[in-house]
C-alpha cells in the first residue's frame, strides 16, 4: 500500500462543501485527519468550516464532545482557496453535483494535481464508478465512497470499487471509513448500489398497492409503521425527500436494470411530479401540510359497536402460533369460537392467511364470502391492526370483524383484498430484492442487512428478516402474488428459492465461494 490510511498525518482533501461535503469534513476532522476543503463557490468552504465549528460547540455544550476535542478537529480543517492546494492530500473526495460529465472534468483537474497514487474517491449516489474512472489516467486509484445525508449522524458509508480499482484503493478506504467513525460496507459498482437498490421494495410495492385501492397512503403508512416496525412510512418518506427525487432516482434505476419488472415506477408518483406535487418543500404530495408544516392525516374510522355472537376461525396448521393471539383476544372479548369443523349458518368466518387473497381461499375452501374477513397475523397484533374483506364481504360481517378487532382498544384499518395484505407483500419484496443483491454478488449478507439498516432506518436486514419471517413462507407470499398477477414483478430470486428449498438459513453463501 502506497501510504497507511491509519496514519496520523493523513491528509483527506474534500471537493464541495454542500450539505454533503460539508459533513465528510467533519467526520474526517473528528477521525482524527487532516483536511482540505475546497469549493468553487468563494466564501462556501470558509462557511462550511464556521458551520462545523458552531456545530461541534452546541455538541460540547451538551455534554456530548470534550471541548478540547472539539477545538482540535476545527483546527484540522484548512479552507483552500484555489484547488491546487488539494494536491497535498492523500485522498481526494469529491461531493459536487450528480453529474458525469461534471465529476468527469473535475477528476481530470485534479490528476493534474496530485500523485499518481493518491485515491481519488467519489460520493456520488448513482453514477458509476467505472464510468467516472474511465477517462481518468490512472482508473485504478479511483473509486466511490458514498455517504449518507446527514453524515455526521448516519454511520453508514458504502465503499464501491470499480472494475479497475485497485484493491489497495478499497483496502484504504474501507479504512478511512473506520476511521471516520462510519460502518463501511463493501459492495459492487452497481446500479443504485447497495442501500438504494434494497430501497426498491419499500416505496414502489407501497405505491403499486395504493394504485389498486386496496389501501390509501395514509392507512398504508399506518401499517407498516405498526407491526412491522418500520419508523416512517412510505408515502411520508417520499414526501420529506421529495417526491421528484424520489420518482427520479426510480426511473433511474428501472433504466439502468434494462426495465426489471420489480422496479418499476407507478403513475402515480409520476403525476404528482408533473403536477409540482413535491410534499413537504411545496406543501403538498402525498399528504397536504398545514402552516405549521404538519401533515394533516385522516383520522381512523372509529370502532363499530356492534359485535358477533359467534366466530368460526379457520384452524391453520402452517402459523398456529401466530393464530393463537387472535384467538386469546376473541375469547377476551367474550365472544363464542366455534369449533366445528365448519362454521355455523351465523357464525363470522375469520381467515389468517398468509400470501393468499381471500377472495381466492373462499372459493378454495367453499366458504361463504358475504361473511368471510381475513386478518394479518404475519407481524403480530400490535396495532394498527389489518382487517380485509371481499367485494363480497357484507357489510354488518365486516363491521362485526372490525368491532371485535377493536375489543381491546387497537386501532383496526379495514382493506380491500389483496394477496399478501399490505405488510406481508412489502416485506416480501424487500427480503426478494435483498436476496437478489446477494445473487449478483453485490454485496455480502451480512453487509447487506447492515448498509439496510444503517442506511434505511429498517427494523431487520432483508437477509435477517427473511430468516426471522422463515425463507419458505416468505416465498409462498411470492409464489402467491405471482400467481394471482401472473407478473414477472413477484418472481422469487433463485438465492430465495435454493435456501428455502434446502431448509438454510438465507444467509448461508454459494458453495463454491463459502
Amino acid at each position: 500500500m502506497p501510504f497507511d490510511p491509519n496514519a496520523t498525518d493523513l491528509t483527506v482533501a474534500v471537493i464541495g462543501t454542500g450539505t454533503m461535503g460539508r459533513g465528510i469534513v467533519q467526520v474526517s476532522a473528528q477521525g482524527g485527519m487532516r483536511v482540505i476543503a475546497f469549493d468553487e463557490k468563494p466564501g462556501a468552504a470558509q462557511a462550511a468550516k464556521d458551520h462545523i465549528a458552531k456545530t461541534l460547540a452546541g455538541l460540547v455544550g451538551k455534554g456530548r464532545l470534550p471541548e478540547a476535542e472539539a477545538k482540535a478537529a476545527v483546527d484540522r480543517i484548512v479552507v483552500a482557496k484555489d484547488l491546487a492546494e488539494v494536491g497535498k492530500a492523500h485522498v481526494v473526495i469529491e461531493a459536487i453535483v450528480e453529474q458525469l460529465a461534471a465529476k468527469e472534468a473535475l477528476f481530470a483537474r485534479l490528476e493534474a494535481l496530485v500523485g499518481p497514487e493518491t485515491i481519488l474517491a467519489s460520493n456520488t449516489s448513482s453514477i458509476p464508478i467505472t464510468a467516472i474512472a474511465s477517462k481518468c489516467q490512472h482508473p485504478e486509484r479511483v473509486g466511490g465512497m458514498h455517504f449518507f445525508n446527514p453524515v455526521p449522524l448516519m454511520r453508514l458509508v458504502e465503499v464501491i470499487p470499480g472494475l479497475k480499482t485497485a484493491p489497495w484503493v478499497t483496502d484504504a478506504m474501507m479504512t478511512l471509513g473506520r476511521r471516520m467513525t462510519r460502518e463501511p460496507v463493501l459492495c459492487t459498482d452497481s446500479p443504485a448500489f447497495l442501500v438504494n437498490h434494497v430501497g426498491r421494495g419499500f416505496v414502489p410495492e407501497s405505491q403499486r398497492i395504493l394504485t389498486e385501492n386496496i389501501a390509501g397512503a395514509a392507512e398504508i403508512d399506518r401499517i407498516l409503521t405498526g407491526a412491522p416496525g418500520f419508523r416512517m412510512g412510505p408515502f411520508t418518506l417520499a414526501d420529506m425527500v421529495g417526491i421528484d427525487i424520489q420518482h427520479g432516482v426510480m426511473e433511474s434505476v428501472f433504466a439502468q436494470f434494462y426495465g426489471e419488472p420489480a422496479f418499476a415506477p407507478m403513475n402515480l408518483s409520476a403525476l404528482r411530479v408533473a403536477g409540482g406535487l413535491y410534499g413537504r418543500k411545496t406543501g403538498g404530495g402525498w399528504f397536504v401540510y398545514d402552516s405549521s408544516g404538519q401533515a394533516v392525516m385522516p383520522p381512523l374510522a372509529p370502532a363499530p359497536a356492534a359485535r358477533p355472537k359467534s366466530v368460526w376461525v379457520r384452524p391453520s396448521e402452517h402459523h398456529p402460533d401466530l393464530q393463537a393471539p387472535l384467538i386469546d383476544l376473541f375469547r377476551g372479548a367474550g365472544v363464542e369460537i366455534e369449533t366445528t369443523a365448519k362454521p355455523s349458518a351465523d357464525a363470522l368466518i375469520v381467515l389468517t392467511p398468509i400470501g393468499w387473497d381471500l377472495t381466492t381461499a373462499c372459493v378454495d375452501l367453499g366458504l361463504d364470502p358475504q361473511r368471510s374477513v381475513a386478518v394479518d397475523v404475519l407481524f403480530g397484533l400490535k396495532g394498527p391492526r389489518t382487517l380485509m374483506v371481499t367485494p363480497a364481504t357484507g357489510p354488518v360481517s365486516r363491521d362485526a370483524a372490525h368491532a371485535l378487532l377493536a375489543s381491546d382498544g387497537q386501532p383496526v384499518i379495514v382493506i380491500n383484498d389483496s394477496p399478501g395484505f399490505v405488510a406481508q407483500r412489502v416485506v416480501a419484496m424487500i427480503v426478494n430484492i435483498g436476496c437478489g443483491v446477494a445473487q449478483r454478488g453485490i454485496a455480502a449478507p451480512a453487509d447487506i442487512d447492515k448498509g439496510t439498516k444503517l442506511g434505511l432506518g429498517y427494523p431487520f436486514g432483508p437477509i435477517e428478516w427473511g430468516d426471522r419471517i422463515g425463507a419458505k413462507r416468505v416465498l409462498h407470499i411470492l409464489e402467491r402474488l405471482q400467481a394471482f398477477y401472473g407478473e414477472p414483478r413477484y418472481r422469487p430470486n433463485p438465492w430465495l428459492k435454493r435456501r428455502a428449498a434446502l431448509g438454510l438459513p438465507l444467509t448461508t453463501p454459494e458453495g463454491r465461494i463459502g
